[in-house]
């Protein structure tokens, strides 16, 4: 079991950045792939990006590639999203996710979400 807390949203303007972090409980925190999803209204929620158990390979939607980094710091059972030059279509609510072993872009791969964080970006 693993339980999931989002931080780091907020509200930002266009070109700014924000960091957010997804803090795990647990100790087989590095036995988990992580994913970064995200919900805007009235939308389903999206792929992100994802992350193997050491950190080694990364995968990004292509509407973030080049701009966001995500990362995981397996001694803190953290994982973290740096975004940078926001976008006001980048506004949504971010969720972290977690896996056994194997990352993947499908929502419905996971089976540990967060509660969620909003980020807004404005124009």
């Amino acid at each position: 079991q693993v339980q999931l807390v989002e931080s780091g949203g907020g509200l930002v303007q266009a070109g700014g950045s924000l960091r957010l972090s997804c803090a795990a409980s647990g100790r087989t925190f590095s036995s988990y792939a992580m994913g970064w999803f995200r919900q805007a209204p009235g939308k389903e929620r999206a792929f992100v990006a994802t992350i193997t158990l050491s950190g080694g390979n990364t995968n990004y939607a292509d509407s973030v590639k080049g701009r966001f980094t995500i990362s995981r710091d397996n001694a803190k059972n953290t994982v973290y999203l740096q975004m940078n030059s926001l976008k006001p279509e980048d506004t949504a609510i971010y969720y972290c996710a977690a896996r056994r072993w194997y990352p993947s872009p499908s929502v419905s791969a996971y089976d540990y979400w967060g509660q969620g964080t909003q980020v807004t970006v404005s124009s």
